[in-house]
Parts: structure tokens; sequence; C-alpha cells
């Protein structure tokens, strides 16, 4: 697999195991909130985060990546530092230190004061109000493009202090659906533009964004992004 031109580093993303608010069927989606240890991962949700990262061991073993070349970048909240952590264990690296590093632009999508701590049954009314205008803000929360913004800093961010790595992204759900479309659609843009920021711009329309949900995870799914 090689690094695609405009990129300096390899990219998988992960979504955190199974969380106990997965369990009681929450939304948790605010930092105050998500950062509490309540909210972590559920015992299955260990499970998954173990298993996920045999699979990324495996995929690096078959591509000849070194462990000294990889790095996990993570969102902060209880339930991906948890999983961030399962997966630096099975692959034997130091979780604190230069291979890990904590990123608050990976967080969760903040759905809102109306939905946080809701049920889980009100995201269809979030993607309905995506799919028709995802530049459009739940009230008080952030639209797809508000995250689609943070994450192209976060980009900027791994691409700009690392080079030649494999970097695992542990995020969450909506977050990882809105960086793999992000990320597709930039790969097959044509530009005279080169650099990533000029891409993910340009990509940065109604007619991309809304499309998010294409690219959904199961809790504790890895996938090779790019």
């Amino acid at each position: 697999m090689a690094t695609t031109s405009f990129l300096r580093n390899r990219f998988w993303v992960l979504r955190h195991g199974k969380s106990i608010p997965n369990e009681k069927g929450l939304i948790v989606s605010s930092l105050e909130n998500g950062t509490r240890t309540e909210y972590q991962l559920a015992l299955e949700g260990v499970n998954q985060a173990r298993l996920a990262g045999e699979s990324f061991l495996k995929e690096l073993k078959e591509n000849n990546i070194p462990l000294e070349n990889v790095r996990i970048c993570y969102s902060p909240f209880s339930r991906t530092t948890d999983t961030a952590k399962v997966v630096a264990s099975v692959l034997n690296i130091p979780f604190e230190g230069s291979h890990c590093k904590v990123m608050e632009d990976l967080r969760e999508r903040y759905f809102g004061p109306s939905f946080e701590l809701m049920s889980h049954d009100k995201y269809a009314e979030i993607w309905a109000l995506d799919e028709a205008d995802p530049f459009m803000r739940p009230e008080a929360g952030e639209s797809v493009d508000d995250v689609a913004s943070r994450l192209a800093t976060a980009m900027a961010t791994m691409e700009s202090e690392f080079q030649g790595c494999s970097i695992l992204v542990v995020s969450h759900g909506d977050p990882l659906q809105i960086l793999q479309t992000m990320l597709n659609a930039a790969k097959q843009h044509t530009s005279s533009c080169d650099d990533l920021a000029s891409r993910i711009q340009a990509v940065k329309v109604t007619s991309t964004l809304s499309q998010h949900r294409k690219y959904a995870l199961l809790t504790g799914e890895l996938r090779a992004v790019i």
C-alpha cells in the first residue's frame, strides 16, 4: 500500500469499541460528559478493541511496516482513550510517549443540548438533517461541515508532525464517517493544487458531505482509509 501522493503518511481509522453509552442507548457527545469514566468502554468493547488491535498488527506485518513507524492518534473521550490503550497494548508500544497522541479535534461530534444524554433513536433526526443540508447545525450543536473543518485541522497536524508513518485514528462514528468522506473525495479530486488543505477545501460541498453515512463503521471496526 503506497502512500497517496498528497499525503506524507498512511491512515487507518478505528471506531471505539462498544461503550457503556452504546449499551444504554444514550447519546454522549459533549466533551464534559464524554471524558467521564462512567461512559468508558463496556466489557464487550474492550474485547472488540483487542480484536481490532490484532487485526491492525496483522495488516502491519503483511505490509512490512515496523512498529516504530506506527502512531496512534485518538479522541480524549474515555471510550476512545480506552480503545487506544488496548490497541497500544496489543502492539506492545508505549501508550505514554511519542507513539500515541491525544487530539481534541478527533473528539465526538457534539449534537447539542437537545440530543445530549437522549436516546440513540434520535440519531435518525440528525442524519436526515445532514442529508438535507450538511451545513445546518442541530441547535447549539455541530454541523457536518463544522466537524469536517476540525478534522481537516487534525489531518494537517498529523501530516506536519509525522512523515512516513502508519497512523491509526481512533475516534467516533460521525467524525470517522466524515473523515472518510473527505479523504476519499480528496483522493479523487483533480486539481492543480496537490496539497491536502486545498483538496479538502475543494470537496467540502453539499453533494459530498451529505453522503457521510455511506462510510458508517461498527463499534470496534478497523478500516484502511488512504
